[in-house]
């Protein structure tokens, strides 16, 4: 008999489109094979010979965060080594020079870290990003990455996220438990990991809130925190409530009367008497 292999299924046009359009400019910075730094709306891209070797973004915890907050490494040994390098990958270009980690722990824990910022900082923009030509990244002893795999990774998350909950809101908006006056059970009990969020919502963090809280990669979290919103236990906080409804107009004053309108009045007055 014949094996006959299936290719897998093309991604939707849309969602090829979507590919080309994650960032014009990397695609030809990585043609160009540029070193310098990508800025864009949410987060920074440091690319060397046109790989992308460090990744930082305000919504994602960076490697420190993620060495230090389930004891991979001592916090005062991550922090000897900032102390002595101007940013997080250099600082683990000397923790592995030093050999205090197992050097697949600290690729595995760079690549994390990587992948987590990437994301945020290929998220749609409205702004422009803005590239610096400097010699400062240099592909080091810890793993880079294509441009082409950060893209394919970028929309592979995106996707997984739209089909666990189409609704964006709760990525960014503070999060609260969902009211039960709003007539909506849970539809599915929490597992462990999702406990762990669930014991943090508050009103007041956020998703990357938790996610530094809890030491765990910022993607992980949307997933958790996607999954928690479509099973009913979570909610994003709203803009605010409505304001209330305008008051009516007030009715128009009357007009005053004149002096010939109450001359006219007196004259009525005095016919209907003399009747």
């Amino acid at each position: 008999m014949t094996m006959v292999r299936t290719p897998p299924p093309a991604l939707p046009v849309r969602d090829r489109r979507a590919a080309r359009a994650l960032s014009p400019m990397l695609t030809r910075l990585a043609e160009e094979r540029a070193t310098g730094v990508l800025v864009r709306e949410h987060g920074v891209l440091h690319l060397a010979e046109g790989r992308v070797v460090h990744a930082e973004s305000p919504l994602a915890p960076d490697l420190g965060v993620l060495l230090t907050a389930h004891g991979t490494l001592a916090t005062a040994a991550w922090q000897r080594a900032a102390a002595h390098a101007p940013d997080p990958a250099h600082a683990a270009e000397l923790l592995l020079r030093s050999g205090v980690l197992p050097t697949g722990a600290l690729e595995l824990c760079h690549l994390d870290a990587l992948y987590d910022a990437g994301y945020f900082a290929l998220a749609p923009s409205g702004t422009p990003g803005r590239f610096r030509y400097e010699p400062g990244p240099r592909l080091g002893p810890l793993p880079s990455v294509p441009v082409v795999a950060l893209e394919r990774e970028t929309l592979r998350r995106r996707l997984l996220l739209h089909r666990l909950w189409p609704d964006p809101a709760a990525d960014s908006a503070p999060l609260i438990r969902a009211d039960p006056a709003l007539g909506r059970a849970p539809a599915a009990p929490v597992t462990h990991r999702q406990r762990a969020v669930l014991d943090r919502v508050d009103g007041v963090r956020t998703a990357a809130g938790l996610a530094r809280d809890l030491g765990r990669q910022a993607f992980h979290t949307l997933v958790d925190v996607r999954r928690l919103t479509a099973a009913g236990w979570i909610a994003p906080v709203s803009a605010g409530p409505a304001p209330p409804p305008a008051p009516p107009p007030a009715p128009a004053p009357r007009p005053a009367a004149t002096d010939p309108d109450i001359a006219l009045l007196k004259r009525l007055r005095d016919a209907l008497e003399a009747l």
